[in-house]
């Protein structure tokens, strides 16, 4: 019997299964990513929590993010109650994230924005650490010749996630209650929490042991100019994408579910601009998408600032969308054509 439970969990972990787990994984994060660019600033708002307030709460749900390179080397080096090097990380992020989804709508943050903001970081120190640990995953087992097409599922699969679950959210919140749109998401991620319970690690090829002389490829110049660049643009470009829906509430006085359309177009945008962000990437290569990617983006984030109603608003949010995904998705198969396999987690988190 576990012979054949074994056979039977083997089969399962093929290559259909990897791009299932790997593209829901980031679906899941889109969902989250959903709230916290497209209604976290409305959602302190309606109690009574003013723009700075709604700031250091997403300061505070950046935090995770910069620790991730710690996350990297606990994942690369400790091979946790020896079930893995990754998929026990994947499963206690999750975890995590979905606790938190369940207990974050009980808590009023206009009397208690202490113990939301710590819940707030809770949520997206586990979303952290899963993404960490998956993107480790995704390098150990995805051969060089799929690398792009897992690329692509993953900008795509959370982009995915952007664009539905910010309909239903919006839809949830509008008519129903903020409280059964969070109970929603905590659904979705105890799905994604089931399926990572079938995850067999393994690799394409022999894997060097971790060590910490390998830290010294992010000296490389070219490796350093990557990371710095990719440290700002992520700040500049994240923190417009969590203020695009604030700022639309704020000039149109949009409701939920108008936000929840916004958001929605701006994953649809994420979607096609990852697919043809992949594309240029293998045509023109690394360094010339990135610089297509740079100005992309930087002429999208001016777009906010002449948009005159709230319908040229959802052509903004759509190119904005297309930044997004386009930068992403070349910056991330950069980076994966540049990762030392001895710190995989913890140089592709930097």
């Amino acid at each position: 019997m576990l012979n054949h439970w074994s056979l039977w969990r083997s089969k399962f972990m093929n290559k259909p299964f990897r791009f299932v787990i790997f593209g829901l994984l980031y679906f899941i994060q889109g969902a989250i990513l959903s709230y916290f660019t497209g209604f976290n600033g409305i959602y302190l708002i309606s109690f009574g929590v003013d723009m700075k307030g709604v700031g250091l709460i997403g300061l505070i749900g950046m935090l995770p993010f910069v620790l991730k390179i710690f996350l990297g080397i606990l994942s690369d080096r400790v091979n946790l109650f020896g079930l893995g090097y990754r998929k026990p990380y994947i499963l206690f992020g999750v975890a995590i994230q979905a606790v938190s989804l369940v207990v974050v709508p009980l808590i009023d943050p206009g009397k208690n924005f202490g113990l939301y903001a710590l819940l707030g970081f809770l949520l997206m120190m586990g979303m952290a650490l899963y993404d960490t640990a998956t993107d480790g995953l995704a390098l150990d087992t995805t051969p060089e010749a799929e690398q792009g097409t897992i690329q692509g599922l993953m900008v795509g699969g959370r982009a995915l996630g952007v664009a539905i679950i910010s309909v239903f959210f919006g839809f949830f919140a509008h008519y129903f209650s903020w409280r059964y749109a969070f109970w929603s998401l905590a659904v979705i991620s105890a799905v994604a929490l089931v399926l990572a319970f079938f995850i067999k690690e393994g690799r394409v090829k022999e894997h060097p042991a971790f060590e910490w002389k390998a830290f010294k490829t992010l000296g490389r110049k070219e490796i350093l100019s990557l990371a710095i660049l990719g440290a700002l643009y992520s700040l500049i470009i994240n923190s417009v994408a969590e203020i695009m829906n604030p700022f639309f509430e704020s000039r149109f006085s949009i409701t939920p579910l108008i936000a929840g359309l916004y958001s929605a177009v701006w994953g649809m945008g994420i979607v096609l601009g990852g697919i043809l962000g992949g594309r240029q990437t293998d045509k023109l290569g690394h360094r010339k998408s990135v610089v297509i990617a740079m100005v992309v983006s930087l002429v999208s984030i001016v777009l906010f600032l002449i948009s005159p109603n709230q319908y040229v608003a959802f052509f903004i949010a759509l190119a904005f969308g297309f930044a997004f995904g386009f930068y992403e998705t070349v910056y991330f198969a950069t980076s994966m054509a540049r990762t030392d396999p001895r710190i995989a987690a913890s140089m592709f988190s930097v």
